[in-house]
């Protein structure tokens, strides 16, 4: 009974009552001094997960190679071209440019396509000359087409690596865009799952890398400009830059234009990959639609003539038969 009396008293209640406030009170001052700095652990995380992320991506490019030229390859070509100035008398204001196209990166790049560029010229005049001296007679050539055919070598000579790079630049892009289409609905898949853009490309890269290895090491790189560069808006320019293709262009400016104004990554995403889907599909049809033309000349060269042997054959065949009788 008195324990019963003890807990119904008013003045007993009151004080517990003033008790639980005042400990309230207390928790309620006290915790945000007892409270962690979760904010700088959490951003501390982030600066060593994006260092983790730039290594990581610097190892495995080069590891792959991915079309880097090391700066220590042929050191007799970097010799003849720093002995002879070529880089100077041979400026282009744009191979930089072009060999990022073809997948060609760093100075050594430059050195040797500037060697090729001087010595295809020599090497292609002296074989033509070498074959005119020796087959000319066979011909019976003048002296002023033989001329005219060593100086067409040496032209072609000179305007080689140029060619060279544009064909390598051309399927380089062509590899690349057969494969974007799939590879912005896996970034979608990823972005909509809560990665970041860094994961989601490191780990698209990954997975499209047995489809087009240029992609996934573009993506690779892209991730780590994404870690070192000051702006992230650089990171992908580089990227639209690098692809030299409208609709790598236009997911660029999505991606800079999410990042800079916060709108929903995944919708800019959903709406780029349909339009590549629909670009990719236009080009093919119009692969297609040129085919008939292409088709016209092979035709008429193998086609034709074994489609009249086969009509006429047995006609002439017959004729000849009848007129020896």
């Amino acid at each position: 009974m008195s324990l019963i009396q003890t807990l119904t008293d008013p003045m007993n209640i009151a004080g517990a009552v003033a008790a639980g406030a005042c400990f309230a009170t207390i928790v309620t001052v006290a915790a945000p001094l007892l409270a962690e700095d979760r904010l700088n652990s959490r951003l501390k995380e982030v600066v060593k997960r994006r260092e983790e992320l730039r290594k990581k991506s610097r190892a495995e490019l080069n590891k792959t190679g991915g079309g880097l030229v090391r700066p220590g390859a042929n050191r007799w070509v970097n010799d003849i071209v720093e002995r002879l100035q070529l880089q100077r008398r041979l400026a282009d204001d744009t191979l930089s440019e072009k060999l990022v196209r073809a997948g060609l990166r760093g100075p050594a790049a430059q050195t040797r396509f500037y060697f090729y560029r001087a010595a295809l010229p020599i090497g292609f005049g002296v074989a033509a000359f070498i074959y005119m001296t020796l087959f000319g007679d066979r011909f019976q050539l003048s002296g002023q087409v033989r001329l005219l055919i060593i100086m067409c070598a040496v032209v072609l000579g000179f305007y080689a690596p140029s060619l060279y790079l544009a064909n390598r630049a051309q399927n380089r892009k062509d590899k690349i865009m057969s494969a974007f289409p799939d590879s912005l609905d896996m970034l979608l898949i990823c972005v909509e799952s809560g990665m970041s853009i860094e994961a989601a490309l490191q780990r698209v890269g990954r997975e499209i890398a047995p489809a087009s290895v240029e992609l996934a090491e573009e993506f690779a790189l892209t991730t780590a400009e994404l870690s070192y560069l000051p702006e992230r808006r650089m990171a992908y320019e580089n990227l639209a830059r690098r692809t030299n293709h409208p609709g790598v262009k236009s997911v660029a400016m999505a991606l800079t234009q999410a990042e800079k104004y916060g709108t929903p990554l995944g919708g800019a995403l959903r709406v780029m990959a349909k339009e590549n889907r629909d670009l990719r599909l236009s080009e093919a049809e119009k692969k297609a639609a040129a085919l008939p033309a292409k088709l016209t000349v092979p035709m008429i060269v193998f086609f034709l003539p074994v489609l009249f042997m086969v009509i006429m054959g047995p006609a002439l065949i017959r004729i000849s038969e009848m007129m020896s009788k």
